[in-house]
Formats: structure tokens, C-alpha cells, sequence
């Protein structure tokens, strides 16, 4: 096959992923199947990641006090984030389960019960929001000046937290029903209404003009959402009749998601520990680890897009009784990013400074920030094999499975082994970065090994 060639079929690849809403991946190329997949759910992931980005930058120039806010309420609505994730991946798994058996009214009638979960969950975190925003920002650290200026932020924020449930919720449906470009899409238009209010709400309402923004224009995505879910022409059309509760389907939901969103919630845990550890080596420390982390997430976005293509293609193939597709396809996309990690490895390996240079120029926190690119991204390519089988076993129903690897190498080696490297030996902030590689070199294998002995496949949901 000529370059030319190969490059056709990349470009019609590309089109395809991003004009359809249904495609079958239990047949055809299983290499077609994860570009279609994973084109717009890469697309997806990068399109999350701008809201924060967004609101920082309008809202940092009303000074400190207003970036402390958002920092302050972002971090309590990580458990929202963690929740909606958990809810999503146990979306995506029975979606595409019921989809791969070609139970289409039983996919739609899984995710309206997915809905009524996440109602549950919304009701009472709106209640905090609305009654105790003051005492949220005080609990999280927010002294008087913030809680002057940020209590309706955070109750805004907080109240329309269904928004944010429902945008994450709707999506995993989406992705479970193989309609990925449709996510990708409602995340595109929330992103596009939340750049153009941003501004404008700011400039007539100040600070909870960029909650006003944020929340209406997630919002207008689960409108758009709504509407394919309701009147669109994909496979899953949801009636009123599906949200009558049924107890065993919401106690199998609820299983897979709280399994799920304890595994979100370990992970970030973790990732907090290995921060506070660095922060005793001052701030030009905790400045490059900062700096290092985006870096490293950032480039982290399109593998974690690539790596949802297989928890759909385990999904539905288990649904059409073809386990060994299923596995077929775990590889063959832990292969492309394995690929893609190595290159991404090597730009940080030889042009780290680059890189952080970008971003700061301060010579002590450079320093810092391009030791952790260079240790920690020595492991891209375990971390890129590593996140497609974790995501394998989430779409299978299994969400069990990396929850109890996570819990045991994030919090019984990771934390106590980073402390020991850099505090006990006095290797310093080289000691938490050698942990981190290790640490997700452990647990790729692990989930390697796990993976292989196949329990995956027998997991009924």
C-alpha cells in the first residue's frame, strides 16, 4: 500500500467518524472500527479540557481572589466529575452490551435508568449548592475575601450541577451505541456558547457571569443531546415508558458506577498525595510538577480518547457472543497507543525544555519541570497500554477489576514508595516522578495479566 493510499484511507476514515451515528463494530475491519471510534471521542476529550481552560482565562482578569474561587469550587466538583464519569462508564458498558445483542429498546431503557441515578445524585448536591455555597468555599479553604466575592459563583455552579451530570451521562450513552460523533458534537456547540458568554456575562455580571456562562452553555449540549436521544435518527430513541424504575437493572447500574467512581476518586487521591509530598520541596518545585502535570495531560487527552474505542468494541462484541473480537480489538488499539505514547515519549525525552519553556522561564522551576517530564513520560508507553485495558474492563462491566488495582498500587505502594524515594532516601521531587513511573508500569502489567486470564468475558450485566 502506497503513502498515497494510506492517506486516502486516513482522510475517509476521518470523515466518516465524524458524519455518522451509527456504525456496527461487531463485523468488518476491527482497525475501521477504532479509527471511527476513536477520531471523535479524541476530538471529545480535547473539547473537556477547554472549558477549564476557558473559564481561567476570562476569570483571571478579575484578579486572584476570582481565580481562587473557581480553583476552590472546581475542586469540590470533582466529585461531581467523579460521579458523572462513574455514571457514564456504566452507561457506555450496558449501552453497548445491549446494542451488541441488538436489544436497541433495551439500551435506551438502560440509559434512561442511568438518568434517573444521576437525578438522584444532582438533587442533593443542587441542595448543598443552593443552602451552604458560603460554607463549601470556607470548608475548601476560601478566606473571607473569597467567600464575599465567590459565594453565587459557587452556588450557581453548584445548583446547575445537572448540567454537567447529564452532558457526561448522555455522552457514555452515546459512545456505548457506537454514535460517537454525536458526543463529540454536543461537546463541540457546549464549547462554542460557552467561549462567546464567557465575555459577555463577565462584563455585565462580573464573577457569576462565568458561571451563568459555563452552566448555560453545557446546557445547550444536553439540549442537543436530548434532542438525538428523543427525535434523532441513531439507534437509541428513549420514550417515557423506559423511565419507569426497574430495581435489578438500577441495582446493576449503581454497581458498575459506584465501582467506577471509586476508581476516578483513588486515582485522583493519589495524584493529590504525590502533589502535597512535592510541596515540602517549596514552590519552585510545586511550580514545575504543576507545570509538568498539564504538560503530560495534555499530550495524555488523544490516549485516553483512543483508549474509550475499546470499551465500546468489548461492549458491544460480548453482547454479540464475540469474546475473542472483543480481545482482538484490546490489542490491536493498546498497539496504536502504544504507538502513538512512544512518539509523544520521545518529544519529551529530547525537547522537554521546549516544552516548559513555553510556559515559564524561571530557571529553578524549568529545571524541576523538565526532570518530571523526562522520568515520568520514560513510562508513556506502559501508561498508553496500561489505560486501554483498565477501559477494556470498565467496558465489560467489569469496573471492579481496576478499582481494586488502582487502590492497591495508588494507595498502598504509590504513596507510601514516593515518600520513601524522596523523603527517606532524600532523592527529593526525582524520587516522586521515579515513583509515578513505576507505579503505572506496575499497573499495566497487572492489568496485563488480569486481561489475559479472560474472567473479563464472563461478566454478565
Amino acid at each position: 500500500m502506497t503513502n498515497h493510499t494510506i492517506k486516502r484511507s486516513l482522510w475517509s476514515y476521518f470523515k466518516e467518524s465524524l458524519n455518522s451515528e451509527h456504525q456496527d463494530f461487531t463485523t468488518g475491519s476491527i482497525r475501521k472500527a477504532i479509527f471511527l471510534l476513536a477520531i471523535p471521542m479524541i476530538l471529545e476529550m480535547c473539547m473537556e479540557s477547554v472549558f477549564a481552560v476557558v473559564d481561567i482565562f476570562f476569570v483571571g482578569k478579575l484578579g486572584p481572589q476570582a481565580a481562587a474561587t473557581v480553583g476552590l469550587t472546581e475542586s469540590f466538583l470533582t466529585i461531581v466529575y467523579s460521579v458523572a464519569i462513574g455514571l457514564s462508564m456504566a452507561a457506555t458498558a450496558m449501552v453497548a452490551r445491549r446494542v451488541g445483542e441488538k436489544n436497541y429498546d433495551g439500551a435506551a431503557k438502560a440509559g434512561a435508568q442511568a438518568a434517573i441515578l444521576s437525578f438522584t445524585v444532582t438533587i442533593l448536591i443542587s441542595f448543598t449548592g443552593f443552602f451552604f455555597a458560603e460554607k463549601v468555599l470556607s470548608i475548601m479553604g476560601g478566606d473571607a475575601t473569597v467567600l464575599a466575592m465567590g459565594s453565587t459563583y459557587t452556588r450557581i455552579m453548584l445548583t446547575g450541577n445537572v448540567v454537567i451530570m447529564l452532558l457526561f451521562l448522555i455522552n457514555g450513552i452515546f459512545r456505548g451505541a457506537g454514535d460517537a460523533a454525536i458526543a463529540m458534537r454536543s461537546l463541540w456547540l457546549a464549547n462554542i456558547c460557552n467561549i462567546i458568554l464567557c465575555p459577555l456575562l463577565i462584563h455585565y455580571y462580573g464573577l457569576p457571569g462565568a458561571a451563568m456562562a459555563t452552566t448555560t452553555g453545557r446546557g445547550i449540549g444536553v439540549c442537543y443531546q436530548v434532542y438525538h436521544l428523543f427525535k434523532g435518527k441513531g439507534i437509541i430513541k428513549i420514550y417515557l415508558r423506559h423511565f419507569i424504575p426497574d430495581v435489578e437493572l438500577l441495582k446493576s447500574i449503581f454497581s458498575i458506577a459506584s465501582s467506577a467512581t471509586l476508581q476516578f476518586l483513588i486515582g485522583s487521591a493519589s495524584w493529590i498525595a504525590m502533589a502535597r509530598i512535592i510541596s515540602g520541596f517549596g514552590s519552585d518545585a510545586m511550580a514545575g510538577y504543576t507545570i509538568a502535570i498539564r504538560l503530560l495531560i495534555f499530550f495524555i487527552m488523544p490516549a485516553w480518547g483512543l483508549s474509550n474505542a475499546a470499551a465500546t468494541l468489548v461492549g458491544q462484541n460480548l453482547g454479540a457472543k464475540q469474546p475473542d473480537r472483543a480481545e482482538k480489538s484490546v490489542w490491536k488499539t493498546a498497539k496504536y497507543n502504544a504507538i502513538f505514547m512512544a512518539i509523544v515519549s520521545l518529544l519529551f525525552v529530547t525537547s522537554a525544555e521546549f516544552f516548559v519553556g513555553l510556559i515559564n522561564s524561571d530557571p529553578a522551576v524549568v529545571k524541576t519541570a523538565v526532570t518530571a517530564l523526562r522520568i515520568v513520560s520514560m513510562g508513556y508507553i506502559f501508561y498508553g497500554v496500561g489505560m486501554v485495558m483498565i477501559n477494556a474492563f470498565n467496558g465489560a462491566g467489569d469496573s471492579k477489576t481496576p478499582t481494586w488495582i488502582n487502590l492497591f498500587w495508588f494507595w498502598v505502594f504509590q504513596i507510601p514508595f514516593a515518600y520513601l524515594l524522596a523523603i527517606v532516601l532524600d532523592m527529593g521531587p526525582k524520587g516522586v516522578f521515579m515513583a509515578i513511573v513505576i507505579t503505572e508500569t506496575c499497573i499495566t502489567v497487572t492489568s496485563v495479566i488480569l486481561f489475559k486470564k479472560g474472567k473479563w468475558k464472563l461478566v454478565k450485566i
